[in-house]
C-alpha cells in the first residue's frame, strides 16, 4: 500500500503482521484495521412464502452480480446510520421499523487491485406489501433488484462470499 513513508518519505517503510506499516527511519507507525460493511436482506411476506430482496451490481467490482443494499460506514457515522445511508442512497427507501443484526463475517473487497479487509455486518428486516417499484435505484451503483424465492437462488450469482454466507445463514443452510 505505501511504498514510501507518509510523514519522511523512506522507502524502508516496511507492513508487519499483516496489519502495520512502520518506518524505521522516522518512528511512523499506521495501523491498517478493517473497514465497516454493512448489508441489509430485505424480506417481502407472502401467502406463498417470503421473498428476498438482491440488487443486480451496476459497477465493479463483481458488475452484474447478485447483492445486498448496503456498503461501507463512513467516518463519524454508526453502523445503523451507515446502514440507513446506503438504503437511502442505493434504493431510496427508508425501513419501516429497525433492521436486526442477524450475522457479521470478515471479507475481501477488492477495489482497483487494493484488497480492503471488512467486518461486514449483516441486518434483516421485513416488509409487507413492498414491490420492486417502491424503490429507486442509484443506476451509478445499482443495475435492477430482484425479488427471489429462496429455492429461485443461485449461489453462484452473488458478488461477494460474505454475502452467501449471509443468505445462508439467513435460510439456515450449510455454509459449506
Amino acid at each position: 500500500m505505501f511504498k514510501f513513508c507518509p510523514k519522511c518519505a523512506s522507502q524502508k517503510i516496511a507492513f508487519e503482521e499483516g496489519k502495520v506499516f512502520r518506518c524505521p527511519d522516522c518512528g511512523f507507525v499506521y495501523y491498517h484495521n478493517i473497514a465497516a460493511a454493512t448489508g441489509c436482506l430485505i424480506t417481502v411476506p407472502e401467502p406463498d412464502g417470503e421473498k428476498l430482496v438482491f440488487l443486480v451490481r451496476g459497477k465493479e467490482p463483481a458488475i452484474g452480480k447478485l447483492d445486498l443494499p448496503g456498503g461501507f460506514v463512513d467516518i463519524g457515522e454508526g453502523v445503523i446510520d451507515g446502514l440507513y445511508r446506503e438504503l437511502k442512497e442505493e434504493i431510496d427507501w427508508t425501513p419501516p421499523t429497525i433492521p436486526v443484526l442477524f450475522a457479521s463475517f470478515s471479507n475481501v473487497y477488492k477495489y482497483k487491485d487494493i484488497d480492503y479487509n471488512t467486518c461486514d455486518m449483516y441486518f434483516s428486516i421485513s416488509a409487507a406489501g413492498l414491490k420492486p417499484d417502491d424503490f429507486h435505484l442509484e443506476e451509478a451503483e445499482v443495475s435492477a433488484v430482484r425479488f427471489l424465492k429462496p429455492q429461485e437462488i443461485n449461489f453462484n450469482d452473488f458478488a461477494f462470499p460474505s454475502t452467501v454466507k449471509a443468505v445462508k445463514t439467513y435460510l439456515k443452510l450449510p455454509l459449506g
